[in-house]
């Protein structure tokens, strides 16, 4: 082979030798740590501007209650709830919370991602509808598909 493939073949050997590292989170250039380690004020300005906005103005009767729970959550245990308005923050993160949407409640746990994002943003409230194919007398030409 040529040096130009006997290149190749070694940048291929090279690649697969380095096993994958689990690329560490980062919000805002902050590790998870760090997130944890700072006061609540420097977290809300890091943090887009609904979110913030929401904590400014203070949050509501409902909102504060649930605040509370999932701060206190345990290690595995669920809270339950209506309220999806509530934006999420470092704390909450491990923490596993269940949702209605209307019809059941939705479970998910909080991961690192989620930071900023309210928590009705993960549990959908509408279906998407599913059509199955054109019924009898549908379209014209649904008169000539053969019947079963």
């Amino acid at each position: 082979g040529s040096a130009k493939a006997s290149r190749r073949k070694s940048r291929k050997k090279a690649s697969l030798i380095q096993a994958r590292r689990k690329k560490e989170f980062l919000y805002r250039g902050y590790t998870m740590e760090e997130l944890l380690a700072m006061p609540f004020d420097e977290i809300l300005g890091l943090m887009p501007a609904r979110p913030r906005r929401t904590f400014v103005r203070g949050l509501n009767y409902e909102q504060q209650l649930l605040f509370d729970n999932i701060k206190a959550a345990g290690e595995g245990e669920v809270v339950r709830t209506h309220v999806k308005s509530l934006p999420i923050i470092p704390e909450f993160v491990g923490k596993t919370v269940s949702i209605y949407n209307g019809k059941e409640f939705k479970e998910f746990e909080i991961k690192p991602e989620m930071i900023g994002h309210f928590l009705g943003e993960f549990v959908l409230t509408r279906k998407m509808p599913e059509h199955s194919g054109p019924g009898v007398g549908a379209t014209r030409s649904s008169k000539f598909m053969p019947l079963k």
